[in-house]
């Protein structure tokens, strides 16, 4: 099918006129990112160009595929939507309702600066304040000071590893551990705080490693009595041991209805980044492809869906 061909069978889904959601299905899982920019950029009825440099969806249009899509709605929207707009949705979400600390964790920590800073930029133009004023606001529980941190914080991404001083800090950390701060609030000890928000994930990483050396465990094996810490350390050194983990608790039966929504952000968020290595991670943890998991407890096109966004890692 030609481009322009494709863009026709889009609009006319997204106006209401009718949806083949196979070939919808089809065309969406298989464009690249720069088609879906092309996309957004060149339909006006459906986005609207930010004065922060993003293609926004019309708020009307995520109402009317919501009642015209359900489920599968969710899943086609976040994947055509701007990543910054994207995750800006996802964390005024978390906030709302609950707040998910664990979806605050997962964006501040596995996205780039540039990645973070963006979300943090179409938050602004989306909700009229920050995401920090957000968080501090509506989060009073020990986790405030480090979410708010995590949030704000712009690392450096280059290569270069101060080994050295990632032993100190190591060492820092293994000595409030030994102290006994983790049952004093370690979520608020300041060291802490100020190395998981402003180190780059490589000098974190040999924090990691420098770590295992000193005690014998992984850091968030260590951390296991406090989750938001664990989540932390796994959405900067393993973040595919972290997003097999939300997988494997989403695809379980019975599970509410906030867990079942971590299926489609997931999916959606990590089709171009690192499904590869979630797919590995998850069969040797859980002994089982996640496509076949994904077969056994979706349906319909919402499971085409998924299964066309997993495998463009292959």
């Amino acid at each position: 099918m030609a481009a322009s061909d494709e863009i026709g069978s889009l609009t006319r889904a997204f106006s209401g006129l009718g949806v083949d959601e196979k070939a919808l299905i089809s065309i969406l899982g298989n464009w690249h990112p720069e088609q879906r920019q092309t996309f957004r950029k060149g339909t006006h009825d459906f986005f609207i160009e930010d004065e922060r440099q993003f293609e926004r969806w019309n708020d009307h249009h995520i109402l009317q595929l919501r009642h015209e899509f359900l489920r599968l709605k969710d899943a086609i929207v976040l994947w055509t939507m701007h990543p910054w707009e994207r995750d800006a949705r996802l964390l005024k979400e978390s906030l709302y309702r609950g707040p998910q600390y664990n979806v605050l964790i997962e964006i501040a920590c596995t996205r780039s600066s540039e990645e973070l800073l963006g979300a943090r930029r179409a938050y602004h133009s989306l909700f009229d304040r920050s995401i920090e004023e957000d968080v501090a606001f509506h989060v009073h529980s020990p986790e405030r000071k480090l979410l708010v941190a995590l949030l704000s914080c712009y690392r450096y991404e280059g290569p270069k590893v101060n080994d050295e001083m990632a032993k100190l800090e190591a060492k820092t950390i293994f000595d409030a551990m030994r102290g006994g701060a983790i049952h004093k609030g370690l979520i608020e000890d300041e060291a802490l705080v100020r190395i998981l928000s402003t180190r780059s994930k490589p000098h974190i990483k040999a924090i990691y490693k420098h770590y295992k050396e000193i005690s014998g465990n992984y850091l968030d094996e260590d951390f296991h009595s406090d989750l938001r810490l664990k989540e932390t350390i796994q959405c900067l050194c393993t973040p595919e041991a972290y997003f097999s983990e939300a997988l494997h608790a989403s695809l379980r039966y019975n599970v509410d209805e906030i867990t079942k929504e971590a299926v489609t952000r997931v999916i959606v968020t990590r089709a171009d980044v690192d499904m590869k290595e979630i797919k590995e991670e998850y069969h040797r943890k859980y002994g089982v492809n996640l496509p076949k998991k994904i077969e056994d407890v979706a349906n319909g096109n919402y499971r085409d869906f998924l299964l066309t966004l997993i495998a463009r890692g292959d």
